[in-house]
């Protein structure tokens, strides 16, 4: 009872003190580490990968990552600015970079440093797969997913420190480490990632489509995807992602809705 009680009121505080709202649902979030702290430390971590890798410039590849970068930057001010969210982007520094690398990755930062991979150009196959990630890393950024992940991570570790406060015989509280670590990473933390996902994806999808690019091609990025990978990968309630045939099912069944979302801004055909 007691070691319930602890938990509970520490859970309580914490998301007294540490809630923020996503203006793309309207939810209340975890942010326990606020954006003027966030950001400032992924910018410099950020200069710093750019020095120890290949950056490349001046090719069309990388012509090509700037300027779908700067068309979603564009279509999430817009798509923000049209919901009441004027100024939510003005302390993001946006930049896109590609890298010399065969990993097949993407990646954006918080506060909107972007990284792209040569290794998945040949999957993303064109400017409009290209535009698919573009949106979905980006949105992971404006949504506060990085944010949000790193409270969840200092709720779990706090629980399983009052946890440990709390229980005085040492069997018990071995039992209670065992325990609420993989219950606490398979109910909680992996579920919460998953979620993350799967809304980077809708996001993701509505800012192609109002940049002007065919959210309908989303999927079959998704398709190649699945072919790349083999099929290796792990079962979905133990992985980071759901699995491919999920994004596919649910991003075949979104394209209609951000077809008609880009319509809102006068967007009636697409690349």
């Amino acid at each position: 009872m007691k070691l319930k009680k602890i938990i509970l009121t520490f859970g309580i505080l914490f998301l007294i003190i540490s809630c923020a709202t996503n203006p793309f649902t309207g939810k209340k979030t975890m942010a326990l580490v606020p954006n003027s702290q966030l950001f400032p430390t992924a910018f410099a971590q950020y200069d710093q990968f750019l020095t120890e890798n290949k950056v490349v410039s001046g090719t069309k590849d990388a012509e090509m990552i700037t300027r779908v970068g700067q068309r979603i930057a564009v279509a999430a001010e817009r798509w923000l600015n049209a919901n009441g969210h004027e100024g939510y982007l003005n302390d993001y520094k946006w930049e896109y970079k590609l890298v010399e690398d065969k990993a097949v990755n993407a990646w954006c930062m918080p506060g909107g440093k972007i990284v792209f991979y040569t290794g998945i150009l040949p999957i993303a196959n064109g400017e409009t797969g290209v535009a698919a990630i573009m949106g979905h890393e980006v949105s992971h950024a404006l949504a506060n997913h990085g944010q949000q992940r790193m409270s969840a991570a200092y709720l779990q570790q706090g629980i399983a420190v009052a946890g440990n406060i709390a229980i005085k015989d040492e069997n018990s509280r071995d039992a209670f480490n065992q325990y609420y670590g993989i219950g606490s990473t398979v109910g909680l933390m992996l579920p919460f990632s998953r979620s993350h996902e799967t809304e980077a994806d809708r996001i993701g999808l509505y800012l192609m489509a109002i940049a002007g690019y065919n959210p309908a091609e989303a999927a079959e990025l998704w398709k190649r995807m699945k072919a790349n990978s083999s099929g290796q990968a792990p079962p979905e309630f133990l992985s980071t992602h759901p699995s491919n045939d999920t994004r596919i099912a649910n991003l075949t069944a979104l394209a209609p809705k951000a077809i008609a979302e880009a319509k809102k801004f006068g967007v009636t055909s697409f690349r």
